[in-house]
């Protein structure tokens, strides 16, 4: 009986979240009777304007260095802070400040840190990878502290009984057995990044984003449609090229 009452209880809450928040919302299904004026709008967008295609490819390149480069970069700079953030490797007083500080740069976005450094880097994809690197950073660090926490403390201890260094022996016996697990994080915050990366470019980042905003906002909606074509096509290679390097590796 009172299982059955714990689950009417949960129930009638859930359904009370989801009330309000559609009230919240102004959620209303109602609003797709003008169903017809969003074909109107699409059919705008054909035939596809071809005449920028090596710009747009160009562009979509630019993309993904953006994202691969701050990717890159920030497991650089979180492979480090990774040892210093769990707590069996965390020298004392190092473990709280570091995972705290972790925790703060995962919980601004991309884009709010990329209008930041707009004002000071101008307007490029500079600004849009050092904004990709430093949310990665707090990301990647805090799930690689987590692999290092979880790691097989055997091999430290044999590698500490034959006289090694503390950090000599964390560095060559816990990284061989997260490395995979390292690699994975990396090829998924690489997919993740270069769907920031298009964001960033709406706000004057580079890349095939900030082409897709500048012709949706100029009209230009047969140049868009093979921006998003392009920008398709992108994320769907990507998806399947890392989820193939991942399944390798692990």
């Amino acid at each position: 009986m009172w299982f059955k009452k714990k689950h009417v209880a949960l129930a009638v809450i859930l359904t009370a979240f989801v009330i309000l928040s559609m009230r919240i919302t102004e959620f209303d299904l109602a609003k797709f009777r003008d169903f017809g004026n969003m074909i109107e709008f699409l059919g705008q967008w054909f035939p596809m304007d071809t005449s920028k295609l090596p710009l747009m490819l160009e562009d979509a390149g630019e993309t993904l260095a953006m994202a691969f480069l701050g990717s890159f970069l920030a497991l650089l700079v979180a492979l480090p802070i990774s040892f210093l953030a769990a707590k069996n490797t965390a020298p004392k007083g190092f473990f709280y400040f570091l995972r705290t500080s972790l925790s703060f740069i995962r919980s601004v976005p991309e884009i709010v840190i990329g209008l930041i450094l707009l004002t000071m880097l101008g307007l490029g994809p500079f600004p849009a990878v050092i904004a990709i690197m430093i949310h990665n950073v707090g990301v990647l660090g805090k799930l690689i502290s987590e692999l290092i926490e979880a790691a097989d403390p055997g091999p430290q201890e044999a590698m500490r009984a034959v006289g090694a260094k503390r950090w000599t022996a964390h560095l060559f016996s816990i990284l061989p057995q997260i490395w995979p697990n390292v690699l994975s994080h990396f090829f998924y915050r690489f997919e993740v990044a270069i769907r920031t990366s298009l964001v960033l470019g709406f706000i004057g980042g580079g890349g095939i984003g900030q082409r897709l905003f500048n012709d949706f906002k100029t009209f230009q909606y047969n140049a868009v449609a093979l921006d998003v074509l392009i920008i398709m096509v992108m994320v769907i290679v990507i998806d399947f090229l890392t989820s193939y390097i991942r399944n390798r590796v692990i």
